[in-house]
């Protein structure tokens, strides 16, 4: 498949490319952000090169990734041949709890200002960037309706949330009504593959296409990254991501095995290690479209690559292999044969192709 070539997102008619740029660099507001114009070229070659995808957050680079797409929007002028998402959640004002979070003030507080940066009268995806542990899930899924029905959002999906609360949240819209979500926007990749148990089954039950995050491992599945006695070295962001809060778990010996297989099957295909991991990702269940980011053209360039080529079965094992999560309780109750013949009575039942999971 190639960058413009499209799938549907999810149970919806919204048609997106494979590949999302995502736009977290956008922007000096932090440690490893671009200038505006490095930031514009690499918008520019996206879209160039066939994709159509934009993700971006009101709190990416402090609200400066938002404010520079909708430069380069304005100056572009094909805003309507762009699917546009954006997220909010967290706090934008410190010190006003309720300048953050999933309840309806900020959400009405929060879209005002992703329009405005963005310049843009509508978002065609508007995620929950993360479960905020208090807002009842009847208010957020009632105001993201709200948003919807009043034109200034098309779709809506999920970020960073726990099973059950997707369940209860698609469920009470199907109930009530509301907007269905479309999507979730987690992390997944070969040193991150803990949401193959409980959120496979979910979306392909409640119809949500995935847009995986981070699908490198934080850059560590590229094989750049070396651990040594004084720490992650290497020729990349890895020393901020290595006091990331949340990027830098990525960092730990089994991880490095697996970013060494990667390597070693790359070398086999004649393929990049990033190639190698995305591609890897790009055929998961669910998976409609992967978020990626760079900083430079080749980076995004050598990613786009991923598209052209299939890991043979036998690699894709190995890669499988190395990666495979502990299975915890209580799916590793369910599975195995004993377990299916306690419960079908010493029958062999086969599972409809039907039947998520």
């Amino acid at each position: 498949m190639a960058l413009n070539e499209y799938v549907l997102l999810g149970r919806s008619g919204l048609r997106v490319t494979r590949l999302c740029l995502g736009t977290m660099t956008f922007g000096t507001d932090w440690g490893w952000g671009d200038s505006e114009d490095t930031a514009r070229k690499i918008f520019d070659h996206y879209l160039g090169a066939g994709g159509n995808f934009i993700d971006t957050a009101d709190g990416y680079t402090n609200g400066s990734s938002e404010t520079l797409i909708g430069k380069f929007l304005k100056v572009r002028g094909d805003r309507d041949r762009i699917v546009l998402a954006t997220k909010y959640s967290f706090g934008s004002e410190q010190g006003n709890a309720n300048s953050g979070g999933n309840g309806r003030k900020n959400v009405y507080k929060a879209l005002e200002g992703s329009l405005r940066r963005l310049q843009t009268d509508y978002i065609d995806l508007y995620w929950v960037h993360v479960w905020d542990g208090m807002t009842p899930v009847e208010e957020t899924m009632s105001v993201l309706d709200d948003v919807v029905r009043s034109g200034k959002v098309r779709y809506i999906g999920f970020s960073n949330v726990p099973g059950w609360y997707l369940g209860r949240a698609q469920t009470i819209a199907e109930l009530r009504g509301w907007t269905r979500l479309i999507g979730m926007q987690l992390e997944y990749s070969l040193v991150e593959r803990g949401l193959e148990m409980e959120f496979t089954a979910a979306m392909k039950e409640l119809g949500l296409g995935l847009a995986p995050w981070s699908p490198l491992g934080g850059g560590i599945l590229t094989g750049k990254y070396k651990r040594t006695n004084s720490g992650v070295v290497g020729d990349g962001r890895g020393a901020a991501v290595s006091e990331h809060p949340v990027l830098s778990r990525h960092f730990r010996e089994k991880n490095f095995a697996i970013a060494d297989e990667v390597v070693a099957v790359a070398k086999q295909l004649g393929r990049t290690p990033a190639q190698v991991a995305l591609n890897w990702v790009l055929h998961r269940p669910c998976v409609d479209s992967a978020i990626i980011g760079a900083t430079k053209i080749h980076q995004l360039d050598d990613n786009i690559g991923a598209l052209d080529f299939e890991i043979p079965a036998e690699l894709t094992a190995r890669l499988n292999k190395v990666s495979a999560p502990e299975i915890p309780y209580p799916y590793n109750f369910f599975y195995g044969e004993g377990m299916d013949m306690m419960v079908n009575a010493g029958t062999k039942v086969r599972r409809s192709s039907a039947v998520a999971g």
